[in-house]
């Protein structure tokens, strides 16, 4: 299995609204990051959805290692 490109070496701080979905950025290689721009395409990542339950701000994993995918678990820490 191929490495993710490390897109930020910190989480992405994001407000999201409840009932909405975004879909997070798996492969690194998005130029929309946290989110899924479609860069992905010919690699065997793709986005992981995720829907808000509440209105709420979110930390968005930007090194794309997190175990918690699509949330930072600080993971970023180690690498």
């Amino acid at each position: 299995m191929s490495e993710p490109v490390i897109a930020a070496k910190q989480p992405f701080s994001t407000d999201v609204k409840e009932g909405k979905s975004y879909y997070w950025c798996a492969c690194g290689k998005s130029g929309k990051q946290p989110f899924c721009d479609g860069s992905h395409a010919g690699t065997e990542f793709s986005p992981v959805k995720y829907t808000a339950e509440k209105d709420r701000t979110v930390f968005f994993c930007g090194c794309k290692h997190t175990a918690r995918q699509p949330l930072c678990d600080g993971a970023h820490a180690k690498l």
